[in-house]
């Protein structure tokens, strides 16, 4: 006889960390290719710079109605690879040229990305290469149909998606929200927007940089129904986290302080989100709120969120990030920019069994409870 339990409702929100992302790719093939969807219905996605273009990437193919929704992520990191042999020997040259100015082995010249002469040399330096994987605009769009996403307009059915930013200008944080409006090229664009890498990017008005300054991902909009609609209220969260929370020693080496404070820096918005979500969960179940109020926000019991050293209540209901192993927390700053395919190929492995063993995982606590 079939069973009558209902799914349990999801969120995934997936961290921003740029090449580094390929992780997610490889999590969320491993969700989709694992069939979550018989135990688990997704209800919302959230994302921030990579983590931006992986959620999108899965709710476009999503909307669409993909057979395989996960491939269009796989075809985008493929990609994103350096492929040819001039690709190659140019990622190369940049990765470790940085990492040899991260040691104090080369000089380091500050140069703005909107700077004319910045642009030539960087033209001029790529001429071999395929222009999608120079031109970050022109790889989404090989990947995305923008004029498709305008002809749809907001889309108001689940799963939503909410893309974060920063209003350079007045220091707002921006949710792109598909429910409300469009996506289009320049939300991406304005989430991976970092500032050294990237100029501003100016949009309706607006000037915004990578979403890392907004919230790393956003986590707070998923369980408000203002944002992804009334009945999808998410059940549990699922954080697909790049950053490492800890580390083994203290950093003294300038190359290890820098990667250590990049990692700090990408996790304090999530942690102060999840520890706020962690507060409010604790309050909830000491009937805190009176039962109408919560429903008229869609809220009938705590939210599952990930565990965090942030988040010390000791209830029941705190559940693992889908995280790096072990192995891969010895990754350094510049490897978040590099497109070599050993690196990309090994993250997007890592993702798939890092979140095979969470499905595991999640799918024996349901037949347990």
């Amino acid at each position: 006889m079939p069973s009558t339990r209902r799914r349990r409702k999801i969120a995934l929100a997936c961290q921003g960390g740029g090449s580094q992302t390929a992780f997610t790719a490889g999590a969320l093939d491993a969700l989709f290719s694992e069939n979550f969807q018989s135990d688990f219905e997704l209800v919302s996605l959230s994302g921030t710079s990579g983590g931006a273009i992986c959620a999108g990437l899965l709710w476009y193919a999503l909307r669409k109605g993909d057979a395989q929704p996960s491939k269009r992520l796989l075809d985008f990191w493929l990609d994103n690879m350096a492929q040819t042999a001039a690709e190659r020997q140019f990622n190369d040259q940049v990765i470790e040229t940085l990492r040899a100015t991260s040691k104090g082995h080369m000089p380091h010249f500050n140069m703005s990305p909107s700077d004319p002469l910045a642009k030539w040399m960087m033209a001029l330096s790529t001429q071999s290469l395929r222009p999608e994987f120079t031109d970050f605009a022109l790889l989404l769009q090989k990947h995305f149909d923008f004029a498709e996403l305008q002809a749809w307009g907001p889309q108001p059915q689940a799963p939503a998606l909410l893309l974060g930013a920063a209003d350079i200008l007045t220091g707002e944080l921006r949710k792109f929200n598909s429910r409300t409006e469009s996506i289009q090229l320049e939300h991406f664009l304005a989430s991976c927007a970092v500032p050294n890498i990237f100029p501003a990017v100016l949009h309706e008005g607006r000037a915004y940089w990578d979403g890392l300054f907004s919230d790393n991902p956003p986590i707070n909009e998923l369980v408000r129904a203002q944002y992804v609609g009334e009945g999808n209220i998410p059940d549990e969260v699922w954080v697909i986290k790049i950053n490492p929370t800890g580390c083994r020693s203290v950093p003294e080496l300038p190359e290890a302080i820098a990667d250590r404070r990049n990692e700090m820096v990408g996790n304090v918005s999530l942690f102060q989100q999840l520890d706020t979500l962690s507060w409010l969960n604790e309050l909830m179940l000491r009937d805190a709120f009176r039962p109408e109020f919560l429903a008229q926000f869609d809220i009938r019991q705590p939210v599952l969120i990930p565990k965090c050293h942030l988040a010390q209540a000791t209830a029941p209901y705190h559940i693992p990030f889908i995280e790096m192993s072990e192995a891969l927390h010895e990754l350094d700053y510049e490897s978040k920019l590099d497109r070599n395919p050993e690196n990309l190929t090994r993250l997007i492995e890592d993702g798939r069994r890092q979140a095979s063993l969470f499905l595991q995982g999640r799918r024996a606590a349901l037949r347990s409870g």
